[in-house]
């Protein structure tokens, strides 16, 4: 029996597409081969597994964009009808839904490169500001190779199932009846390869692509297609919408207890607790800066041999250094909620993007009450992310941003560069200090693509590589800016903090690098810190407020997530990463994915084997500490009980 001709075009079809899918899959896997070299001696086996395991998901993919075709040319087919008509809308028909799902594919290998997770719906937190995140991608060259290669995938694809339809179904292609039941069983074949497993408890998942103790083969059988539409369908699922791991009563109350607060202490909030201070409170200015991908590990200080970072090196070894601290999330504005407001990232959540911005009562809104001037600089636009209205409706009198900095000196779609926003803060500062105590947040950009480094300076990169030399300039930055400081008079009366908005992966062996989440944390401040021996303990970005209000002697409600680092000490550091949440402790790096899948990790010994088993009691303890501080998180905000609260609140 002769295959139908319209079976003998799709699948050449298929093939043809699952021959881009696999080339685009190589480009993610050569961006990641530093990665590669880590893996164990089996690494070929590993990333033979990943490629066939990548054919599954792919041809999942292909399944759904054939299934229509299919179904449409095999009934033309079995009919005395003019065919010429259909199979041209047929062939335009995959042509586009291919082109999208290379689309797809091109915009993932990037996104893969900095999130080190595959695209999923996450990506649409920006979807506001499409003309600030084309402009980012613009600036970095590379983006350009992977247009033109898009274009001419594309265009050798389209070019390639026009000819084959001409050569196949240029002509009456007519079956009869007694064909059914062959074209039945492709249709199954093809149904089959959608489900993607012969299991009937359930069909292919993302987590069918975990076969591996090691991130990169397991992420690499994945398709990207796959995964942005399979959380776009998550997010639509009631139980996706709003965290809830367990009875909101059963998670404050465990809340509670892990933040120590008596019984006795009742407020409006639950976890709102008074900071009862002892002696004078200090006349002191406060400064945080949160820098763009400063990852620990990029630092000296943390065993980084290729001396980047003298400037932050110093300020560490001069100060109040928590070497152990972690960021809330992966994204700048999980960084700038977290440090600021004191509040965990809820997984895909957009906490500053949102239509009715909730009260927090954070470090603005709490400094601004208390009689301080307070000022956020940026260096681009404060839409993006919300930021300017976050910040303005949370206690910011000034949120400085591109529009406010000399127009010769905007250099991308990310606004000035590091050192421009530094040198323009300054006399404004000094302006403020005159009237009073100023607090002033800082968030930096330059370490992020496009990565444009100054030539007008007193500044030399001594690595090459442009992602060594970013990070170079983006401490110099930093120096430069304490060495303008050092020549005001409120200097001596100001206390700066320096932390990560979040990391960037390094050397990373799990789906959740640590390193996305290891940030310095320095508070400096020579005339009214001194120098300590570096303090071991967990932090979290929630704990900067507390901390800083501790250390200003200051009386205030605490109604945040964060303690006190100075005399508080917590069991576990905890993040999140869109779609998945992290849990350490001073043994285990527990990873918690929202398809099911969990992993318990030896992380100090970079230890790939999945503990879950052996260590049942330690994983129930991490998991429960981590979802009650954060579906309390997700209750507060839900509830309206974010706000400043007073004394006359409690009982």
């Amino acid at each position: 029996m002769n295959i139908p001709k319209h079976i003998r075009f799709l699948w050449a079809v298929y093939l043809w597409g699952l021959l881009f899918f696999t080339l685009f899959r190589v480009a993610v896997f050569c961006t990641q081969i530093k990665a590669y070299h880590q893996l164990p001696d089996e690494r070929i086996s590993l990333i033979a597994q990943a490629f066939f395991m990548g054919w599954r998901f792919d041809t999942c993919i292909s399944g759904y964009l054939l299934s229509l075709p299919l179904v449409v040319l095999s009934i033309v087919a079995f009919l005395k009808v003019k065919k010429g008509g259909i199979s041209n809308a047929m062939t335009w028909f995959l042509s586009v839904v291919y082109v999208l799902a290379f689309a797809i594919c091109v915009v993932d290998i990037q996104y893969y490169n900095f999130f080190q997770d595959r695209l999923n719906s996450a990506a649409f937190n920006w979807i506001d500001t499409p003309g600030f995140v084309i402009g980012m991608i613009a600036g970095e060259p590379v983006h350009f190779l992977y247009l033109v290669v898009f274009c001419i995938i594309c265009f050798l694809f389209i070019k390639k199932i026009f000819i084959i339809k001409k050569r196949l179904l240029h002509d009456d292609w007519r079956i009869s009846f007694r064909y059914l039941p062959f074209v039945l069983v492709v249709m199954g074949l093809v149904f089959l390869g959608i489900r993607g497993r012969i299991d009937e408890k359930s069909p292919i998942r993302v987590g069918t692509a975990a076969f591996s103790n090691y991130a990169l083969p397991n992420d690499m059988g994945l398709n990207p297609v796959f995964t942005l539409m399979r959380s776009l369908l998550d997010d639509q699922k009631a139980e996706n919408r709003a965290i809830q791991f367990m009875d909101n009563e059963e998670a404050i109350g465990l809340t509670r207890q892990y933040l120590n607060i008596p019984d006795s202490t009742r407020f409006d909030s639950p976890i709102a607790r008074t900071f009862a201070p002892e002696g004078e409170a200090i006349d002191a200015n406060i400064v945080v800066v949160l820098m763009e991908s400063m990852s620990a590990a990029k630092m000296g200080i943390y065993g980084n041999p290729y001396d980047l970072t003298p400037s932050l090196d110093n300020l560490a070894n001069e100060g109040l250094f928590f070497k152990n601290c972690y960021t809330a999330g992966t994204h700048t504005f999980n960084g700038l909620y977290a440090t600021l407001y004191g509040f965990p990232a809820l997984m895909k959540q957009h906490s500053l993007d949102v239509v009715n911005v909730p009260q927090y009562a954070g470090m603005p809104n709490v400094l601004n009450a208390q009689g301080y001037r307070t000022a956020h600089f940026m260096t681009h636009d404060d839409q993006f992310d919300n930021v300017g209205g976050f910040f303005k409706a949370n206690g910011y009198e000034r949120v400085f941003s591109e529009n406010d900095y000399p127009q010769k000196d905007v250099k991308s779609t990310l606004g000035v560069s590091d050192h421009i926003m530094f040198e323009y803060a300054v006399p404004i500062l000094t302006d403020y200090a005159k009237e009073g105590n100023f607090f002033a947040s800082f968030m930096t950009t330059s370490d992020h693509i496009p990565y444009i480094i100054p030539d007008d300076i007193p500044f030399k990169a001594k690595q090459s590589a442009r992602d060594l030399a970013i990070v170079e300039y983006a401490d110099w930055s930093i120096g430069h800016f304490i060495n303008l400081c050092k020549k005001e008079a409120w200097f001596d009366r100001t206390i700066f903090v320096f932390l990560a908005d979040h990391g960037r992966p390094v050397n990373a062996i799990y789906d959740m690098p640590l390193s996305y989440h290891h940030s310095p944390l320095i508070f400096y401040s020579p005339s009214l810190l001194s120098p300590s021996n570096v303090n071991p303990n967990f932090a979290l970005q929630q704990d900067v407020f507390p901390t800083i209000m501790a250390i200003l002697n200051r009386n205030f409600i605490n109604n945040t997530l964060g303690i006190n680092l100075l005399k508080e000490k917590r069991q576990y550091a905890y993040f999140s990463a869109d779609t998945k949440y992290g849990c350490l402790s001073d043994e285990y790096f527990l990873v918690v994915r929202n398809d099911g899948n969990e992993s318990l990790y030896d992380y100090k010994n970079r230890n790939t084997h999945n503990f879950l088993i052996e260590k049942k009691e330690t994983v129930a303890n991490m998991k429960q500490y981590t979802e009650a501080m954060l579906q309390t998180a997700q209750w507060m905000i839900l509830n309206g009980k974010t706000g400043m609260q007073s004394i006359d609140d409690g009982q």
